[in-house]
């Protein structure tokens, strides 16, 4: 699991499900005149719990889940989070529902004109699971939301691959070296020959490069097979070892390579 590859519309979901978890702890109900401490929270209703709060829960868990795996899983022809969404919308279904009805077994209470009204933690609850589905359903559909929830970590350094990093040996701005048994001259560069060594690739050669993904996108082989054999996670950088055409061929960390077909939008290093 990569949790860099988690987005901002994630963040939200994980937020809505931790107000969910502290709502469960509020009162289910209130009634005027009733002590706080003699109504029930959420977990004293079966149903409530059920319905409301874990299938809120494990809905969120398994949008998460499913974001951070490099590799999406699949039952029965869903994506956990094609579950996790449907978790979530009927944990706010739910909820709404038990709004409108607190607590099923008052009937003497509502004959008697003092009928309970929703309680904090059920209100909570609704405002939770309603954030959590839609914030699961929006992600796929605005960029805003599918933005890296953690940004990516800017390289000390990030040069192409084989240049020196700057402030080192070789670089113009460092202290000067001298050549072996040569005398010292203000402002020459290393050696005699590091013209030479310092020469500049011709135009339109290509340099490696580091980039990174602003959204998982897939890295196929380069045989041109269609099925994918990684997939670039936002958070993570990777480098560029060759262009063809629009496309990149990208190497990763454990030194698969493959070629990235989408490049819009990448962050160079």
């Amino acid at each position: 699991m990569n949790i860099r590859s988690l987005t901002r519309g994630d963040g939200v979901v994980i937020g809505a499900a931790v107000l969910l978890f502290i709502a469960s702890f509020l009162s289910i109900y209130s009634i005027d005149g009733a002590s706080s401490s003699d109504i029930p929270s959420l977990w004293g209703s079966g149903p409530v719990v059920l319905s409301v709060v874990l299938a809120g829960i494990i809905g969120a868990a398994l949008v998460v889940v499913s974001r951070a795996l490099p590799q999406p899983r699949k039952v029965a022809g869903l994506d956990l989070g094609q579950f996790g969404i449907a978790f979530t919308v009927f944990a706010a279904w739910s909820a709404l529902g038990n709004v409108f009805d607190p607590i099923g077994a008052v009937d003497n209470l509502r004959t008697a004109g003092s009928g309970p009204d929703p309680g904090t933690g059920l209100i909570l609850a609704l405002v939770a699971t309603l954030v959590m589905a839609g914030a699961a359903i929006a992600t796929p559909l605005v960029p805003a939301l599918q933005a890296a929830l953690i940004p990516a970590p800017k390289p000390a350094a990030p040069q192409p691959y084989g240049a020196q990093p700057p402030g080192g040996y070789g670089y113009p701005g460092a202290a000067q070296q001298q050549p072996y048994g040569g005398q010292p001259q203000a402002g020459q560069p290393y050696g005699a020959q590091q013209p030479q060594a310092q020469a500049q690739p011709p135009a339109g050669e290509f340099s490696p490069f580091w980039f990174a993904v602003p959204v998982p996108r897939p890295l196929f082989a380069e045989d041109g097979s269609p099925t994918p054999i990684a997939e670039l996670a936002p958070g993570t950088w990777y480098l560029a070892v060759e262009q063809r055409g629009p496309a990149l061929v990208a190497q990763t960390q454990d030194g698969r390579r493959g070629v990235l077909q989408d490049t819009s939008g990448i962050q160079r290093g």
